[in-house]
């Protein structure tokens, strides 16, 4: 899987129903080290599953493709994967052994914190319990998603791992923030009670090739409009700042965790995003003119609980893993806009083509 400049593969068209029953041949036979991603076929699971591979590990993805999408591993060609339709709020698949667990099913776009608030919520914590379940059955290292929503509105800046947060529990955000934090409370309670090796990244916000173009965050969003000649539209007068972190260098820094040592890294929780903060326009103006095109910025109110600023702290990531991100928001940008319109040209080849 060749991934020049930090760009993973562009996915071919195929047939995703074909796929999910091709991929559930893995060879699970030889005696890697096998590690389980849930959400692996989503946006950025798809891409911790790439890195495993190219590491040399068995990898099981496990997904019920609410969001996912089969399309996201059209690419690969190994043994050494499967893909397993299976619903995490369900226990787990039995299997041999199993060395790592990635916990990463979750939908994270705004547009499901209202439509699907109630799976949000049951899927970051019955199934996070269901991820440190196995975990703690096979002696694996755990990793869970987290996220910096669990900072709310935050009242410092940046954001430290100390911060305890300042989070609306009956927001419309709620459902996904504080499961969330639940999902880091059932980690620290495992870790402490079963000396389970669990980590938490927590990340910020992350973009590139794969996210949907109907993800509902901002990007995903600029991106869209602006290839189909709409104007962007900015909520707020754009004054609120993100820092965004391109997923090649995300997904690094989260390998450098689960593969720290145990002594140094287990119950350890870290920050993960960039130093670049930016504000909302500044974000509109970089991909208009990335883009060069004419389409202007358009203007509405901004949604309820939306963080007025946000960027991490990166000290623990740095001193611990050795971790910074190297992908400016620019290139990375580029990047983006290049696997967006790959995406369209794919969409026009007629299906006898390919």
């Amino acid at each position: 899987m060749n991934r020049p400049n930090g760009k993973p593969p562009e996915n071919p068209t195929e047939n995703p129903q074909q796929r999910v029953q091709i991929e559930t041949q893995g060879d699970h036979s030889d005696d890697r080290p096998h590690a389980i991603v849930t959400g692996g076929a989503g946006f950025l699971g798809s891409h911790i599953v790439d890195a495993l591979l190219d590491d040399g590990y068995r990898v099981t993805s496990l997904d019920n493709f609410s969001s996912g999408r089969p399309e996201n591993h059209a690419h690969i060609e190994t043994a050494r994967f499967e893909s397993v339709r299976h619903d995490v709020t369900e226990s787990f698949p039995d299997f041999d052994r199993v060395d790592q667990i990635y916990s990463f099913a979750s939908h994270a776009s705004p547009i499901d914190f209202r439509a699907n608030a109630i799976d949000i919520a049951l899927t970051n914590s019955v199934g996070t319990n269901h991820a440190l379940q196995t975990a703690r059955t096979h002696d694996a290292t755990i990793v869970l998603a987290s996220t910096s929503e669990v900072y709310g509105e935050p009242e410092i800046h940046p954001q430290r791992e100390e911060y305890r947060g300042r989070v609306n529990p009956r927001g419309v955000r709620a459902p996904y923030d504080e499961s969330k934090r639940l999902a880091e409370a059932l980690v620290s309670a495992y870790h402490r009670q079963h000396d389970v090796d669990a980590r938490t990244v927590r990340i910020f916000n992350t973009y590139g090739p794969r996210m949907r173009r109907n993800d509902g965050r901002v990007i995903p969003n600029f991106v869209d409009q602006a290839l189909s000649g709409e104007d962007l539209t900015v909520y707020g007068d754009g004054s609120q700042t993100r820092s965004f972190c391109y997923v090649s260098d995300l997904v690094s820094g989260i390998r450098a965790l689960a593969e720290a040592p145990r002594e140094r890294a287990a119950g350890a929780v870290v920050n993960l995003g960039s130093r670049e903060e930016v504000t909302i326009w500044e974000l509109a103006e970089t991909i208009l003119a990335a883009l060069d095109t004419r389409a202007g910025i358009s203007y509405q109110e901004l949604p309820e609980d939306d963080p007025s600023r946000r960027r991490p702290d990166l000290t623990r990531a740095e001193t611990m893993l050795d971790w910074t991100p190297s992908i400016d928001l620019e290139t990375g940008i580029r990047y983006t806009v290049d696997s967006f319109r790959q995406q369209d040209e794919l969409r026009q080849v007629p299906s006898g083509d390919v």
